[in-house]
């Protein structure tokens, strides 16, 4: 009798064992694909971690603020003759074209030109690409960190006139998921259709 007590036991323990084991392997999921993103995936990169500049309207604006949506910055400067005016015009028809999804996209264009790139003038220029897009200014040095933190390169190059100039610059934006986390470097020229997939990747918890 015992011993009959001893495998029922014994079988009962192997059967709640076994239950387990099966329980443990149905809570096991299989992993994710990992997305394969047209911008350059730089998840876990230690800077583009912070922005803190002006907007035109004097407010100082930090990342944080956009968490749960999906940021893009690029840095260029209003009298650009072709990247900057062609980047923001992608951005702003890629915004359209997901529809709702758009509202949880957010441009910031960050100026390398703050000595002419006026309060006044850029806000009429970025908004003139879309209304909800952000221009943001810094002192000359303050420009400087925020390049710097990026990794973005600019540079002053003398125009064909005294006291003309251009600038030279990183043709390129960061994207940052909606947790804020920056996550992509997207190369100018990659087009919108690009852009978009990485922005809908992003926008799908990738």
């Amino acid at each position: 009798m015992a011993v009959d007590l001893m495998f029922s036991r014994r079988s009962c323990l192997a059967a709640v064992a076994a239950a387990a084991l099966l329980l443990a392997g149905c809570d096991k999921t299989p992993s994710q694909p990992k997305v394969a993103f047209s911008g350059v995936d730089i998840t876990g990169a230690d800077y583009a971690r912070k922005l803190g500049l002006k907007d035109p309207d004097g407010k100082v604006r930090s990342l944080d603020e956009f968490k749960g949506k999906v940021v893009v910055v690029f840095f260029g400067f209003t009298q650009c003759p072709d990247v900057c005016p062609t980047t923001m015009a992608e951005l702003a028809e890629v915004k359209r074209s997901l529809g709702a999804d758009g509202d949880k996209v957010q441009g910031i264009f960050v100026s390398v030109d703050p000595e002419r790139d006026t309060p006044e003038l850029l806000k009429a220029y970025v908004t003139n690409f879309d209304p909800s897009f952000v221009a943001l200014r810094g002192t000359p040095e303050e420009t400087k960190a925020a390049a710097r933190e990026f990794k973005v390169f600019y540079n002053k190059v003398p125009g064909k006139t005294e006291g003309s100039y251009s600038v030279d610059h990183t043709a390129g934006s960061y994207l940052f998921d909606p947790q804020g986390k920056v996550r992509l470097f997207t190369r100018y020229g990659s087009g919108a259709q690009a852009l978009a997939s990485d922005i809908k990747a992003l926008l799908n918890g990738a």
